[in-house]
């Protein structure tokens, strides 16, 4: 009996070390919109989005990845890249909700045209753990394009 709950000790102190590790913190999140962004100026829209897909291209953490949606035709956000959902790539997305109804790709684009940058909540599925999480989102806004990542809240 005193094995059995030792061993679900060293178990739950295992999980609690590891999981922090694979937490994402909303700095991670700037500084890898930051990072797209001048690999987008220098590389060009199809080379950036090729690497934003390759793991090993160091744009992808865990839950954490950098999309790019464009926003230069009026009253459109489409998506350009997506790593983890290619099937919405050309998909005009500013019309969609979250699990809530809320349309916060609608406040992506206006707070990128007004602002140039910042930060939307919202409930999106986790692409880790497959199940509906809050999230919260940065993006900044370039040349009509709109580079975003987020992080999930736990």
């Amino acid at each position: 009996m005193t094995l059995d709950y030792l061993r679900v000790a060293c178990t739950l102190l295992a999980v609690s070390c590891i999981a922090p590790a694979h937490a994402q913190s909303a700095d991670d999140a700037v500084a890898l919109v930051r990072k797209a962004k001048g690999y987008l100026k220098s590389q060009g829209v199809e080379k950036a989005c090729k690497d934003f897909a390759d793991v090993a291209a160091g744009f992808q953490k865990g839950e954490l990845y950098v999309s790019v949606l464009d926003m230069r035709e009026a009253g459109h956000l489409k998506f350009v890249c997506n790593p983890k959902n290619a099937r919405m790539n050309g998909k005009d997305v500013i019309e969609l909700k979250d699990s809530d109804g809320k349309p916060f790709n609608k406040e992506i684009a206006e707070l990128s045209k007004t602002k140039g940058q910042g930060w939307v909540n919202y409930r999106w599925v986790n692409p880790v753990s497959g199940n509906m999480e809050a999230k919260t989102s940065y993006f900044e806004a370039q040349d009509g394009l709109v580079l975003l990542a987020g992080i999930y809240k736990k």
